[in-house]
């Protein structure tokens, strides 16, 4: 099978919002993707620029950052491969309300306006499946939102490194065994991520390792005790 084809049909099924599709509707959207191979440091696009078009993580990992009232930017989310994002440029045309940043190299699949628009006016399940995914993306960011106010900074922590581990949609982690993450960005960027301070998240982390859930070296996390952590993020 031609490579290219290998690539955008992987993206396609990696997406939610395509699983529930039959074989010839994954066809007509394969037909549309575009891929793109990204290095570590560039961006996918920038706050502020105009987009027309759906994207895809294929492979590696990507961060989206916003800009605050005082122009710093703070760390808005991680995409891991699986996730998809600038979906509502689909369907307004307006300028981006992030910068995606590479932060480890990987492909990135991408589906035109253009291109797109059409599929969903002929497509009343594809149509029905993208409304649900979104409705969903709409929820989970709202409660986020509620994670950040209710819980606490160690539950927080807790949550984004079980999520780091998970390394995808499902959430799903090996607690059989240990496992090593990278952090991927600065303290600073983290902390603001999770809603703390620099200086809470190092006492935290240390809190973390003086009762042996972590390990720590660099932005080199081990974690030794996946059930405690689980526990700590409120997920047992």
């Amino acid at each position: 099978m031609n490579c290219d084809i290998c690539e955008s049909l992987s993206c396609v099924r990696g997406v939610p919002v395509f699983q529930a599709l039959s074989d010839g509707e994954l066809s007509v959207i394969q037909s549309i993707i575009e891929s793109n191979y990204y290095n570590k440091g560039q961006q996918v696009f920038r706050e502020g620029e105009e987009s027309d078009a759906l994207f895809v993580v294929k492979s590696g990992l990507i961060k989206l950052t916003q800009c605050n009232a005082e122009g710093k930017q703070h760390v808005v989310r991680y995409l891991f491969p699986g996730d998809y994002f600038g979906q509502f440029a689909l369907l307004h045309h307006k300028q981006n309300n992030f910068t995606a940043e590479i932060v480890e190299s990987g492909s990135v699949c991408q589906m035109r306006r253009k291109d797109f628009l059409p599929l969903l006016e002929q497509n009343a399940s594809l149509a029905f499946s993208f409304l649900m995914s979104m409705s969903e993306q709409l929820q989970q960011a709202e409660e986020t939102a509620g994670v950040m106010h209710m819980f606490e900074v160690e539950k927080r922590l807790a949550r984004l490194l079980v999520k780091l581990a998970s390394g995808n949609k499902s959430g799903e982690v090996n607690t059989a065994q240990r496992q090593v993450i990278e952090l991927p960005s600065a303290k600073k960027e983290i902390a603001a991520m999770i809603g703390t301070s620099a200086e809470t998240l190092s006492r935290k982390l240390r809190k973390l390792i003086s009762v042996n859930i972590i390990t720590l070296r660099n932005r080199k996390v081990e974690i030794l005790d996946m059930d405690s952590l689980l526990r700590i993020g409120g997920y047992k």
